[in-house]
Parts: structure tokens; sequence; C-alpha cells
């Protein structure tokens, strides 16, 4: 389930994409099927064992174009260990929220991309994610939880103040919120309770069949409720 539109941050051969907090590497993947060289990077050394384990069944499987390549690094999003001007592209997707201190987070995705370079940046939307605050405080105060809720408006603004020039911006998940309001309605980690195990098992198939009518369901809800918003910056040439 991607959450960026490579059509706006377009990668191929010859690209070199960090993965800023790639959790299990959904972005990571598409971006090495793309034929670009990624970094997977994230603070979680278990995770990204999983990420490298993928990397090779994907290239056993034949999915990896030639000269593509793939490595994981585990840092700290606020110290990568990485030179200046590093990378052509940078996708942080559902990572800032996470971090207090957010700005440095962003100088650091500032300093790794190339003159040029550009930056897919994703957190969750306003609404939805205002809804599951309000809803339980478990889910926001686990740790390693959300810390914050941006506004569209105070995202640009923030990335603008580092420099970055600010561009297009979508929404996306919009059938994700109404599982997450359930979750937070019977209690986020009661993973059994039917109505959320119901909607699950939907979003499972939606995932796995994409069928018409869920897409165009999606597409529809995505500027109302979309459970992410993505926004595409610039580092200027």
């Amino acid at each position: 389930m991607l959450t960026v539109d490579f059509d706006r941050l377009p990668v191929g051969p010859g690209t070199r994409v960090l993965d800023l907090g790639c959790g299990g590497g959904r972005h990571a993947f598409e971006v090495l099927r793309r034929g670009a060289d990624v970094v997977a990077f994230d603070m979680d050394a278990g995770e990204l064992e999983g990420v490298a384990n993928m990397f090779t069944a994907m290239d056993k499987a034949g999915e990896v174009p030639a000269g593509a390549t793939a490595e994981t690094v585990t840092g700290d999003a606020l110290r990568m260990p990485f030179e200046d001007a590093s990378f052509d592209r940078v996708i942080a997707a559902e990572v800032l929220e996470h971090i207090p201190d957010d700005m440095a987070a962003m100088r650091e995705i500032f300093r790794v991309l190339k003159p040029g370079g550009q930056a897919a940046i994703t957190v969750p939307s306003f609404l939805p994610e205002r809804i599951c605050w309000a809803l339980d405080e478990d889910y926001h105060t686990a740790p390693g939880g959300h810390v914050r809720i941006y506004t569209l408006a105070e995202l640009s603004a923030k990335l603008k103040s580092v420099g970055m020039e600010v561009g297009t911006h979508h929404h996306a998940h919009g059938l994700h919120a109404p599982y997450w309001w359930i979750k937070c309605a019977v209690g986020v980690n009661n993973d059994d309770h039917p109505v959320a195990k119901a909607y699950h098992e939907l979003l499972v198939w939606d995932i796995m069949k994409r069928p018409a009518v869920t897409r165009i369901a999606e597409s529809l809800l995505n500027p109302l409720i979309g459970k992410s918003v993505v926004l595409y910056v610039r580092k200027p040439a």
C-alpha cells in the first residue's frame, strides 16, 4: 500500500533515493522495482532486518532491474550518517509526526538532498487524526506515538522555513480513516473487536484485489477524509 505517488516523485535508473523512517519498507521496495538505488533508513534494526531480507528475496525472484541497488542503514533522523547532497530523492512517509524536534529532521532532509532534488513528505491529515486523538488517548500517548497533528499550512510553512520550495499535495487512504476511528472507539489495542476485524478484512481484500468500486470510493473520499496528506517539495537548484 503506497502513500507516495511516483508520478509526482519520479524515480528510476540512476536515481539515488533515501526512504527515511522506512518501517516495513513498502516505499523502498517500489523504488527498487523501478530500478533506482535505494537506501532504507530507520532507527529500528529489527524492521531493517526484515527489509534487507525482502530486498534479497526480490533479487532472487528477478524483481530487481539490472544495475539497481538497495541497502539498509540504521540511525537517527536528526543526525543522519550521510554526506551533504547525497540523494536525488527523499521519502519521509508518516515519520515527522513521531519526532519531537521535527524542524531538525526537516533540516537534515534538506541537507542530504542534492540541489534540485525532490522529497515526498507524508503525515496524518488533520481532521482524521484529530478525531483519533479525541476518541482514544492511547492512540497518541503510547511510547513512540504521534506527538503532533499537522495542518497542511503548518507543514508547508515549516518546510519553507528550512529552504524547501513547496509544490503540489494530495490526500491518500480515504478508506483507512474510518478503520482507525473504529479502532479508537473500541480501544486502539483491541484487535479482536468484531467490527474492527471485519473492517480490517475489507481493507486487506481491497489492497489485494483493488476492485474498481473501492478505487472509485477512495478517490472520492481522499479529499474529504484521506488518512494521509502527501506534500511534494524541492531543494532549490
